[in-house]
């Protein structure tokens, strides 16, 4: 299958760059280029990507409103690329509905990589990673457990705890002693029920609703 990306960045030389290694791929064909967000989510609406490659400052409509938009509307996944590699940007990138963020000075085999992986329907970033940038973005705030979690049964809300900590399937089977299958099953009535993308964003759905407390380890960690 051919992975159909994106490219959004304002300036043309690095988008062109990006979109002529990402071409040369025998798997991966660049459908649009985009010079700024706006553009990126009118390309998205009319094209239909597995992937988008979004700059995080462009004008008009910055990258991380334009993920917000893409991951709103459609199917479609996002890489973030940005020069900026600050927490926040991370942080905020996620948040929007990001599947990976790559520094532009990305080598050609790491962006080729992150491109695949998400269209996978992976993340690019490890959950135990999301979880440190979501306790510090959410330290000091409200710890009261949102509403939404009434609709997980109480196994579930035992997968979510466990995915907080940033275990693997094989590792939270191994917790709850259950199967691999059952785990499966579990993290996609989670993801399911509550509206979530994948992993790192249940990661940060588990500490932004107050079922774990940012800045202490989750029960059992």
């Amino acid at each position: 299958m051919t992975i159909r990306v994106v490219v959004a960045d304002d300036q043309e030389l690095v988008r062109s760059g990006f979109a002529m290694i990402l071409d040369a791929q025998p798997d991966i064909e660049v459908v649009a280029e985009a010079g700024d967000g706006t553009e990126a989510v009118e390309a998205v609406r009319r094209l239909a990507p597995d992937v988008a490659l979004l700059d995080i400052r462009m004008p008009r409509t910055d990258g991380i409103e334009a993920c917000r938009a893409i991951s709103a509307e459609s199917g479609c996944r996002t890489v973030m690329l940005t020069t900026f590699d600050t927490d926040a940007y991370v942080y905020e990138a996620l948040h929007a509905g990001a599947s990976g963020f790559l520094l532009k000075d990305v080598r050609r085999d790491d962006l080729v990589h992150a491109v695949r992986v998400v269209a996978a329907g992976d993340s690019l970033l490890a959950p135990s990673v999301a979880r440190r940038l979501v306790e510090q973005y959410t330290a000091g705030g409200p710890r009261r457990t949102d509403p939404r979690l009434d609709v997980l049964t109480g196994r579930e809300r035992e997968t979510l705890l466990l995915l907080a900590r940033g275990l693997s399937n094989a590792e939270i089977a191994a917790e709850l002693v259950v199967s691999d299958h059952t785990v499966k099953t579990h993290v996609g009535n989670v993801l399911a029920k509550l509206g979530l993308r994948d992993r790192i964003q249940a990661v940060i759905c588990a500490y932004e609703t107050g079922l774990v407390a940012a800045g202490s380890p989750p029960p059992g960690g």
